[in-house]
């Protein structure tokens, strides 16, 4: 993903902290963090939201309608799980924060099934039926 490894002594402390999440997940959210920063003018710090929108576009581009079921696979079934593992790895020394980010910037940023279920061509009905 975009190059990004972590090593195992990192890896394992996250395993033991948050076993609810996939190793893979870190690398994602660090490549979403990336591809959000390299799409902006120029590099600053971005808020909750903007990451979180920022997997969801990384989750669709690459995966497509199978974002959301790679995503909850990883153990990411909200947005408030992704600024848990955006936090994981800030209490790790992988990112930084300001003080005013907090937890609660990811939360409800997005909804799950409007986003990847029936907001998308793959889940519209028909106007038809």
């Amino acid at each position: 993903m975009n190059g990004i490894i972590l090593d195992d002594q990192l890896l394992d402390q996250l395993r033991t902290q948050h076993p609810e999440y996939n190793d893979a997940v870190y690398a994602f959210v660090l490549a979403a963090l990336h591809h959000v920063i390299q799409n902006l003018p120029e590099p600053r710090h971005i808020s909750g939201t903007e990451l979180a929108m920022g997997v969801r576009d990384l989750a669709i581009e690459r995966f497509g309608p199978m974002a959301r079921t790679v995503l909850e696979h990883w153990g990411i079934h909200s947005t408030t799980d992704i600024g848990r593992i955006v936090f994981a790895l800030v209490d790790a020394r992988v990112l930084i924060k300001q003080d005013d980010d907090s937890l609660l910037d990811f939360e409800d940023v997005f909804n799950f099934d409007e986003e990847f279920d029936s907001e998308y061509p793959w889940g519209r009905r028909s106007s038809r039926s």
